[in-house]
């Protein structure tokens, strides 16, 4: 007489884990870190840029490492933190840090995150089975000085990131927020933004009277 209960068999494919969403509140964690322990809830009233690499002791993150370190005082003028991730323990962290300082006479600044349990790399989508099942790619979040997830990028294993593009990210955001604009590609600080579009006819149809830098109703520019 055959079994009428249901199973599960090797085919049924596995729950996959819900990822973070753009403007939705950031995955909170409690985690150890270099610097003691942090926590999501930490960074209220700042922004942060929460970056993960593959593993310490590796090339192209100490590049990276290295470039976000020379970069964070000016993060840190844009009222921004940053916090490093690897699947790595915290005794390798800090051996990888001393190792930084001695070899190429850089301090890092910032904690990294000690995730051997993966449970933050997990919540927040770094571990890409076609890449690694063990180790986190290169993930970057920007989260906003209220919790809420903002932006995230991933790059492969193999090339590293550009921390100027982040730096340029982190202000154009604030821009965004602060001026209720849109910037466009590469926009820098002090170049024109994008005025948002009309929502009717009758707005569109005012648009070209309105003093911006014209060129149709749907595209209009303006300097700050």
């Amino acid at each position: 007489m055959s079994n009428c209960h249901p199973t599960m068999d090797s085919a049924t494919p596995a729950a996959t884990p819900s990822l973070p969403r753009l403007k939705e509140p950031a995955p909170a964690f409690e985690a150890r870190t270099t610097h003691g322990p942090r926590k999501l809830s930490d960074y209220s009233g700042r922004w942060l840029v929460l970056f993960s690499h593959p593993a310490d002791f590796t090339p192209v993150c100490t590049t990276e490492f290295i470039g976000f370190a020379r970069a964070y005082s000016q993060f840190q003028d844009l009222n921004c933190d940053l916090l490093g991730l690897s699947i790595d323990s915290n005794y390798a962290h800090l051996a990888w840090v001393r190792n930084i300082r001695e070899k190429f006479g850089v301090e890092i600044p910032f904690p990294i995150i000690e995730d051997l349990s993966m449970k933050v790399a997990h919540a927040y989508g770094m571990i890409q089975p076609g890449a690694s099942d063990t180790s986190a790619v290169r993930a970057t979040f920007v989260i906003d000085d209220h919790g809420i997830l903002r932006a995230m990028v991933y790059y492969p294993m193999t090339n590293g990131r550009s921390v100027e593009e982040f730096l340029r990210l982190v202000k154009a955001l604030q821009t965004s927020d602060t001026h209720g604009v849109a910037t466009p590609e590469n926009w820098k600080p002090g170049e024109q933004v994008i005025v948002p579009p009309p929502a009717d006819a009758a707005a569109a149809d005012q648009r070209m009277h309105e003093g911006y830098d014209y060129t149709d109703w749907y595209f209009c520019k303006k300097s700050l």
